[in-house]
Order: structure tokens, then C-alpha cells, then sequence
């Protein structure tokens, strides 16, 4: 029962993070449920998106383009992962299930969010020499879109695959496994330390498992295994959930599958709508993204509905053919000032990797990668996360009047996307009414600091949220 290192989670993160140490020979036990049945992994697409991923604001602040250059490091390594996963478990099914991404340009969307958002994925795939090609829409096989929202311009990414989740984090348990690791299914209720140290962790059924080192990776639920530690929890960015829902389709017709994935450019506080072949006539759509104070654990009707309908209108309208296997729940871990918590947080022994929003699945193998290193005293030469350690103030991206002008733009792409037929002269209306409110919001959460867009924009719909930004910040005047 006594371990080198305790890995608490159960996602990609987690798993990738359990099965890295345990192949360097520590005694490694990963604590965590096996169910996941809301978890941002279980829901995810998969993509290896990175240059997909790029938008106008993550490359114009300096947080951001750190993010961008996780992303890049993260793609080079996905090769040789799934190798090694495949050698230890003995798992013989091909991972990838989509080879490269076609990003598209449609008529759903605003050009103010969509085309400067596409712009800035071709001018970042220009810069950093990545090999990419302008297609005609048209000739992308699976798509067939509704002639409202056809596509206007598309271009092919051809190192940017996807892979089936589900069978990944198989994979991870079972290689874990295999190599000597030891799991207990179950979640953690609190950490155990004296004098200042770790000495383990305590499972919710009273379980005591005692290591050296802790790592909590448990996504959105991360900092509620520190909730006893509240004075060292009080300066870590919250955590909120990035409520998201994805379905599993079976086509009617098989052939008609994608052999790529098919996205737009991110867009309404959300990656875009994506859609990923998961083989034997199975497609998977995601798109949606609310941040909510607290994960959810089922999907709605509107947001069901609201997928439903732009995959079929955007991608292919005879997707309203096909028939539903599976509606799936994910809560994204999204951190107060939008950027990961990585690294020891104010107890000796105790690591934080959560906060990854949408990136944490493609990047689960630089961070094991990166992590062991630091906990092993090994240099990490590849790339510097030092600045998005656990315990800090706010990491500020933008100013407080483009961030409420962005948080306007993505409200108003929702209305976009969701078919608003406005008449000439309203789009102003409401577009000052949005200004003027979410400015508000922000003076109402601190003077000084701002959270994202997102969180500007959603904390008008929950005041808990709102009391957790304030009570963060306060720890920081």
C-alpha cells in the first residue's frame, strides 16, 4: 500500500501520466473511477488538433502562443506513443481512426469571428512550415452540406489525424496495468500530509494509500481533492466546467464516412463543429461548449438538438437519416484565466495537471513526458512550463475592452449558428446591448482583473461563478 507515486484521475491525463512513470520503474498506483461516463476524455473527438485549434486570440498573447507551441510539441509525439501503448498492453486495434483535418469556411458563422479565425490558422500553418493544401469543399468526401450553409473555402492539414478515445484510454489501463501498476477504482475524498508534506491520499470509501509524491489530474474535479487545504486552494485559478455534449451517428450508408476530420474554425466559445470517423459506418459530432459553475452529467434537449441540426445542415444533410448510438457528456476542466495549472502547488510533493480545456487529450503525452522529468529532477529541454504553475496571480491575455468585444462577437456567433434571421440595422442593437451588459459583468466581478470571454460572458447566467472569481482575485490585490 505504500507507493513512490499516487496518480489521481482517470482521464487521458491521468492515465498518461500513470503509464509514463510506471515504464521509468516507480511504484506507481493510479486512483480514480473506472466509469468516466462524464468525463472530457470518454466525450472527446480525439483530434490531434493543433494548428486546427489556432484562433486570432491565442496567437496574439504570449500565454497563448505557449499553448500553441504545447500543441506542436504534443503532435511530434503522438507516433511513438501509440506505439509504445500498443507494445505494453498488447492492444492490437488501430488507434487513429481519421487521417489529416479539413478545415472549412461555411456560411453558418460570422466572418468577424469565422473567416479571421480560418485566416489565422493559414497565416500560422505559413509560418511554422506546416504542410497544408487548399481543397474545394465540395470534393471532401462526407460532406454535403445544406445549401444555406454550404462551404465557402477549405484547406487540408495532412499531419493533424484523430484517434477513438474510447480505445486509447483502454489502452492506457491495460498498459498500465501490464508494466506493474496497480489501480483502485475509486475517487479521491482529500489528500493526507504532515509537516507540510504529502504522506497519500484518502478514497471516498476511507481507503489510505501512502506515497511520497501525489499528482491530481482529475480534470474539473482537480481542486475539490485539495478542498481542505483552503489556503493554499484560494490563490489557484477555479476551475469551472466546459459543458460539452458529442453524439455517436451510424450512417445510413457506410461509404459515405469520412476518411478525415471535417471542422470549422473555432467559433460561439466552442472548437467549432468537428466531425471524426470512428470506422465501421460510425461518425462522431461534437461541437457545443458552456461553461457551467458545476460538471453536468446529462445532455439537453436544446443542446442535442442544436448538434443534431448543424451537423446535418453544415456537414451532410443526410446525416438526418442516420440513426443515434450514443449521446455523450464531458466537462472540459476550464481554469479562471483560461491557461493550465501545471506543476507542485504549495505542498511539498503535490502536483496539479488540470486546466487543460480542450487540449488536455492531445496533449496527455507531452505532459507525462514533462511531469516525470520534473519529479525525477530531469531537465526538460523541449519546452518551459513554468509559467502556468498552480499558484499564481491571474495570467492576463488581453485588456478588459477586448476581451468584452470578443465576448459580444462569440454571443452574437451563436445566434449565427443557431439561424437568426435579423433585419438590417438590429445586429448593431443588440451588439451594443451585449457591450454594455458584459462590460458591467466585468466591473462587477473586480475592478482590476478580467477573466476570458467565456467566463465574462457565462457568469451572467450563474452567480457562482461570479462569487468564485471575485473571492480568487481578492487573494491577489
Amino acid at each position: 500500500m505504500n507507493y513512490d507515486v499516487i496518480v489521481v484521475g482517470s482521464g487521458a491525463i491521468a492515465g498518461s501520466l500513470a503509464y509514463e512513470l510506471i515504464s521509468r520503474r516507480l511504484k506507481v498506483c493510479r486512483v480514480g473511477s473506472l466509469d468516466r461516463s462524464n468525463a472530457a476524455s470518454r466525450a472527446a473527438g480525439a483530434m490531434n488538433g493543433c494548428f486546427g485549434e489556432v484562433t486570432s486570440g491565442l496567437i496574439a498573447s504570449d500565454y497563448g502562443t505557449l499553448k500553441l507551441k504545447m500543441d506542436r510539441v504534443a503532435k511530434d509525439c503522438w507516433s511513438t506513443w501509440a506505439q509504445r501503448l500498443a507494445a505494453s498492453s498488447g492492444d492490437t486495434r488501430p488507434l487513429f481512426t481519421a487521417k489529416g483535418t479539413h478545415v472549412i469556411l461555411n456560411t453558418a458563422g460570422m466572418a468577424e469571428v469565422d473567416s479571421v479565425n480560418y485566416d489565422a490558422i493559414e497565416r500560422t500553418l505559413r509560418e511554422h512550415n506546416e504542410p497544408y493544401q487548399i481543397v474545394d469543399p465540395e470534393l471532401i468526401k462526407g460532406m454535403k452540406a445544406n445549401n444555406l450553409m454550404r462551404s465557402l473555402k477549405g484547406l487540408y492539414i495532412s499531419e493533424e489525424h484523430a484517434l477513438n478515445s474510447h480505445i486509447l484510454l483502454e489502452m492506457l489501463d491495460s498498459a498500465f496495468f501490464k508494466e506493474g501498476g496497480e489501480i483502485v477504482d475509486n475517487n479521491v475524498k482529500r489528500i493526507l500530509t504532515k509537516n507540510g508534506a504529502v504522506t497519500g491520499v484518502e478514497t471516498v470509501d476511507d481507503r489510505r494509500l501512502t506515497a511520497g509524491k501525489v499528482i491530481i489530474a482529475a480534470g474539473v474535479q482537480s481542486l475539490d481533492v485539495l478542498s481542505d487545504q483552503s489556503s493554499i486552494v484560494q490563490k489557484i485559478p477555479p476551475l469551472f466546467s466546459g459543458y460539452g455534449v458529442s453524439v455517436l451517428l451510424k450512417l445510413k450508408n457506410a461509404d459515405a464516412l469520412p476518411t478525415s476530420v471535417i471542422r470549422t474554425p473555432n467559433r460561439a466559445f466552442a472548437c467549432g463543429l468537428h466531425c471524426v470517423p470512428r470506422g465501421d459506418g460510425v461518425l462522431y459530432v461534437g461541437a457545443t461548449n458552456l461553461v457551467k459553475n458545476q460538471p453536468h452529467k446529462y445532455g439537453s434537449i436544446a443542446t442535442v438538438q442544436f448538434l443534431l441540426e448543424c451537423a446535418y445542415n453544415q456537414i451532410n444533410v443526410d446525416l438526418y437519416e442516420s440513426e443515434i448510438i450514443a449521446i455523450q457528456v464531458g466537462n472540459r476542466p476550464v481554469s479562471a484565466d483560461g491557461f493550465p495549472l501545471i506543476g507542485e502547488c504549495g505542498i511539498d510533493g503535490v502536483w496539479l495537471v488540470t486546466g487543460t480545456y480542450r487540449d488536455g487529450l492531445h496533449q496527455s503525452p507531452l505532459l507525462a513526458d514533462y511531469v516525470a522529468n520534473e519529479i525525477m529532477g530531469l531537465p526538460n529541454q523541449d519546452i518551459d512550463l513554468k509559467d502556468f504553475t498552480p499558484i499564481r496571480p491571474p495570467l492576463v491575455g488581453f485588456e478588459r475592452d477586448m476581451i468584452v468585444l470578443e465576448a459580444a462577437k462569440q454571443t452574437v456567433a451563436m445566434g449565427y449558428e443557431n439561424m437568426w434571421n435579423i433585419k438590417p440595422g438590429w445586429e448593431s442593437v443588440i451588439n451594443e446591448g451585449l457591450l454594455r451588459k458584459y462590460q458591467a459583468q466585468a466591473e462587477l466581478i473586480d475592478k482590476t482583473f478580467t477573466p476570458p470571454p467565456e467566463l465574462v460572458a457565462f457568469s451572467c447566467r450563474e452567480e457562482q461563478i461570479t462569487e468564485r472569481l471575485r473571492a480568487y482575485y481578492n487573494c491577489w490585490k
